[in-house]
């Protein structure tokens, strides 16, 4: 097998087949393996998906491991020479996934991704930039993200994502909704650290990817992502992207970038972006109050939003010390 295709399944069969029949139209095999890796789903998902594809080889985990360990374990019963970390709330022609496999072996870079798609057609990001210390995690705070961002674009410092690439685009980070790495690389690499639960973990790892080779994104293969579906009913959450704060999948994203920031730019860098998130907490209700009190267009949030991200903000200064001391710990929020 040239390359191997790992899916990781939660309650997500539905999603999971509309991508293989995508992938697969009549339900043929092609010469990739396909490596299912459910996370105790407790359902009829293995029955439903083995009748529509008996090609496919199904792991079972004991318990819901989330994105890096199930991922690994596939990544370790794979038998390609590549391997592509495939989301099941994708819908990807299988020209795009033959043509960005062919192109990532005859180059000189160890992984790469496609442009990724919203169902209408319009980008998503699929690539980043890394900046110091991770100070784009600032911008999604409310208010004082909003600050930061204004003070960006006065001082043109240039956006950390790549947001519609129209060719071949080096970057530092890819999107795990599509990413194909060469299985040689991880002897030096590793695989994905198993201290995350889900987010921010292929972030951390493209930065060991990238020390042993160049990364890029192939703008001109498109694959159509339906972004956050499957997280969004693992969460109870209804939101799109990482800027919601206020529910459990924002304490999981909080918690997982901060766990990312200690790793990748330690603890100097995690204390920084810290005393940021605390000190939003006054900045958030003065904004709420002023925007009561004097009726101006400011960016428009409630109380009830302040108190759940006090909570989540409770969850994080729980686990900081943990963090900080950066021994093994699966960061798990749900």
């Amino acid at each position: 097998m040239a390359l191997s295709i790992v899916i990781v399944n939660y309650k997500s069969a539905g999603l999971i087949l509309d991508c293989l029949h995508t992938l697969y139209p009549g339900g043929a095999a092609r010469g990739h393996e396909v490596l299912i890796v459910d996370n105790a789903s407790g359902d009829d998902s293995r029955e439903r998906i083995l009748a529509a594809f008996p090609f496919v080889i199904w792991i079972g985990m004991e318990y819901n491991s989330g994105f890096a360990r199930a991922n690994n374990e596939g990544i370790r019963r794979s038998s390609g020479d590549a391997v592509l970390l495939l989301n099941g709330d994708t819908l990807p022609q299988a020209a795009a996934i033959d043509t960005c496999y062919q192109r990532l072996l005859a180059s000189s870079h160890v992984a790469a991704g496609v442009q990724l798609l919203n169902a209408d057609q319009s980008p998503q990001i699929s690539g980043m930039y890394v900046m110091k210390g991770g100070l784009n995690y600032l911008l999604p705070l409310p208010y004082l993200g909003a600050l930061l961002k204004k003070a960006g674009e006065w001082a043109k410092v240039e956006k950390p994502h790549v947001p519609d690439a129209g060719g071949t685009v080096d970057v530092d980070w890819i999107n795990g909704a599509f990413l194909m790495v060469k299985k040689n690389v991880l002897e030096t690499a590793g695989l994905l650290d198993e201290d995350f639960f889900l987010y921010a973990e292929e972030a951390e790892w493209c930065s060991r990817l990238k020390k042993a080779g160049p990364l890029c994104i192939y703008g001109d293969l498109r694959v159509i992502h339906l972004q956050g579906e499957t997280a969004n009913q693992t969460f109870g959450s209804d939101g799109k992207g990482y800027y919601n704060l206020y529910d459990r999948k924002g304490r999981q994203i909080m918690l997982s970038n901060f766990v990312r920031i200690r790793k990748q730019f330690g603890t100097g860098w995690f204390l920084v972006q810290l005393l940021f998130y605390v000190g939003e907490i006054p900045i958030f209700f003065l904004g709420i109050l002023l925007s009561r009190v004097t009726g101006k267009a400011l960016p428009r949030y409630s109380l009830t939003q302040l108190g759940q991200y006090c909570r989540n903000m409770g969850v994080i200064l729980a686990r900081s010390a943990a963090i900080i001391r950066n021994k093994p710990y699966f960061y798990k929020a749900i």
